[in-house]
């Protein structure tokens, strides 16, 4: 009886350990990428002290915090009411953060190699990642990238796909107040929940997937110029950034992601197999053949991201009735809710310097009022609105 705690601590001394050894193995590698790429100090030059360090996080945290408000306020604006003068608003608050950020960042490496606070040092570590889209440190290609993604986001958020005349009445009617027969996002996410018509599902998918070819140039030079900022930040091109801001190297995080796949593969495959087999009963194996990928239009949703659409026509024999009139009932309201939970998803730490505001993204197309629509186009979808706040504690992004 008298063994029990003895042992308790026995097991609590090896993890604290390890928790400290862990602390110290990520505080050192934040002193080797400090040491790696900070400048020499120029001849003569006067050594920045901790305090100098400590006001300058505070004033760039405080900057920042007010530019991404601005830019949250104006690419809100430009979601719901799609223009060229809101695609240039929203475009130039981007611009003014992404420079805010980049002339702080590059500011902060003149305080590297100091014995910082652990929060000032963390938050200097982090300041790179402050936003998602690194611009080149250039005015003219920093004016480009922004409006480039202005521009990408309205041309998402106007798009239409308009299929033959017999098959544009039924089930999803048009684009809200359009009155052409054509249909929106809004129209299609609710054909694919509802529609249990192959030919139509198959239709609709095809039909929105023609919005994106227009934009492939574009996208292009997007890749290009952000690449290029995320270099001059120090990284290798814009994924190594991403992947930096979850306290470990980018090739950690690829391989910790790989490790923590390898554990859901199994009930994964055993998920898919079990989906594939249960639509190939509903649709037969010439819709839905007996190996290989399950067609991605018949799991109920515009990006095959969520499955709960089709739980009736899958759930088991034995499952709760009430479970699966659930599903019929998520099913029917579900376009809403599942772009209010992507937003969620997104909110999260904010990166570096910026504390997260109260204001969150819910309101970015929470709910379409009845009369709106009416000559407008608004970006609804499941990456349409970034709404700068990036989950960046999280494994998996969204």
């Amino acid at each position: 009886m008298t063994a029990q705690p003895p042992r308790r601590l026995s097991l609590t001394v090896p993890l604290i350990a390890a928790v400290l050894a862990l602390v110290a193995g990520l505080l050192a590698w934040h002193r080797i990428e400090a040491a790696a790429t900070t400048p020499p100090p120029e001849p003569g030059a006067k050594r920045p002290t901790v305090a100098e360090a400590t006001a300058f996080i505070e004033a760039a945290e405080k900057r920042l915090q007010e530019l991404a408000i601005k830019f949250d306020r104006a690419s809100w604006v430009q979601a719901n009411f799609i223009t060229q003068d809101t695609e240039k608003i929203s475009a130039d608050a981007n611009e003014a953060l992404i420079g805010a950020v980049t002339e702080n960042a590059l500011a902060a490496r003149r305080y590297e190699g100091l014995d910082l606070p652990a929060d000032v040092a963390r938050k200097s570590a982090l300041l790179k990642l402050a936003v998602e889209l690194p611009a080149p440190n250039n005015a003219a290609e920093r004016g480009e990238l922004t409006e480039i993604a202005a521009s990408l986001e309205g041309t998402y958020g106007r798009g239409k796909y308009c299929p033959p005349a017999a098959a544009a009445a039924p089930a999803g009617g048009g684009a809200e107040g359009s009155g052409d027969g054509c249909l929106d996002i809004n129209a299609i996410t609710k054909i694919m929940a509802d529609s249990r018509d192959p030919n139509r599902l198959l239709d609709v998918w095809r039909g929105w997937h023609t919005i994106s070819p227009p934009m492939r140039p574009k996208y292009q030079r997007f890749v290009e110029l952000a690449n290029k900022g995320a270099r001059e930040m120090g990284f290798k091109d814009l994924g190594a950034m991403w992947r930096s801001g979850y306290d470990m190297p980018p090739d950690a995080f690829s391989a910790e992601v790989e490790r923590l796949w390898k554990q859901v593969a199994p009930l994964y495959w055993s998920l898919h197999a079990y989906m594939r087999t249960q639509l190939g009963r509903q649709y037969g194996a010439q819709t839905v053949p007996p190996d290989g990928p399950i067609p991605a239009h018949l799991l109920g949703n515009m990006w095959a991201q969520s499955w709960s659409n089709v739980y009736p026509l899958v759930a088991p024999p034995a499952a709760d009735p009430a479970t699966a009139a659930a599903g019929s009932r998520r099913r029917s309201t579900s376009r809403v809710p599942a772009r209010r939970r992507d937003r969620r998803r997104r909110e999260g730490d904010r990166a570096a310097c910026r504390p997260r505001r109260e204001r969150t993204c819910d309101t970015c197309n929470a709910a379409r009022p009845r009369h709106a629509g009416r000559g407008r186009s608004r970006a609804c979808g499941a990456r349409a609105l970034p709404c700068r706040g990036r989950t960046a504690r999280r494994a998996w992004r969204g």
